[in-house]
Parts: C-alpha cells; sequence; structure tokens
C-alpha cells in the first residue's frame, strides 16, 4: 500500500500519480488534498508519513509546490526517511543507499512524464542492503 498526498500545488500532479499506480495495478490510500483549493502542506506531509511510520503504507508519495516544505514536514516523523527527487537517479540512490520510505517532488519543479519515471524508479528499486548503508541508516535514526 502507497500513501499519497499533496497540498493545492500539487494536486493535479497527485491525481496523475494515483492514475499511474492505478495503471500498475498499485494499491494507494488517498491522504488529500482532494481540491486544488490552498490549504496547507505540513498536513498532508504528516499524514502520509504516520501512515507510512506506524505501518498502514509500506511507503508515501508527497507532493507540493517545491517539494521542500512537504518533505521538510515528512522528516519529522521518528522513523521516516523522506527524499526529494528531481531526476531518476536520485530516486534510484536513495532507495538503494537510504532505504528512502518516502518520495518528495516538487509539482512546479517537475513536468508529469518525468515525475511518472521517477515515481516507478522510486518504486521499482529494492534497497540494496550493503552492510555500510545499513550502519549508516542507523546512524541516522539514532
Amino acid at each position: 500500500m502507497i500513501g499519497i498526498g499533496s497540498d493545492h500545488g500539487g494536486f493535479e500532479l497527485k491525481e496523475a500519480v494515483k492514475k499511474h499506480l492505478e495503471e500498475r495495478g498499485l494499491e494507494y490510500k488517498d491522504f488529500g488534498t482532494y481540491t486544488p483549493a490552498s490549504c496547507d502542506y505540513p498536513v498532508y506531509g504528516r499524514a502520509v508519513a504516520k501512515a507510512v511510520a506506524f505501518g498502514e503504507c509500506d511507503r508515501g508519495i508527497i507532493i507540493c509546490g517545491t517539494g521542500i516544505g512537504i518533505s521538510i514536514t515528512a522528516n519529522k516523523v521518528k522513523g521516516i526517511r523522506a527524499a526529494l527527487c528531481s531526476d531518476c537517479f536520485s530516486a534510484q540512490a536513495t532507495r538503494e543507499h537510504n532505504d528512502a520510505n518516502i518520495l518528495a517532488m516538487g509539482a512546479r519543479v517537475l513536468g508529469e512524464g518525468l515525475a511518472l519515471k521517477i515515481v516507478d524508479t522510486f518504486l521499482d528499486t529494492p534497497f540494496s542492503g550493503d552492510p555500510r548503508h545499513v550502519r549508516r541508516i542507523s546512524m541516522i535514526e539514532e
């Protein structure tokens, strides 16, 4: 299960990501926002982060205008490693090296086509399990 959420700035891209997940046959839970009306990104970043941290969702995707504010919010939740990605290499590396459990994106930064490729890369890349990466992740969690 993938948790997904956005503010008004990410609403249209969130809807495109949901459609893409459906096309891939992946289940998701939408934590809002549900309209393009102005709203506060911390509400939705926190909701997705808590769902991932508490095991309700395996991973999360969060979107705001730049991806910055919503990723900062998500990273305040214990156990969350949200990575702001604007390219496929970063999405792959953060999964392999950081075992990131939430992907953050900026809807005003990315086009839809690239954003969907980043989503696929993030979801399809496993954590490497390399001992040096495990050690570093445990240092983050301290």
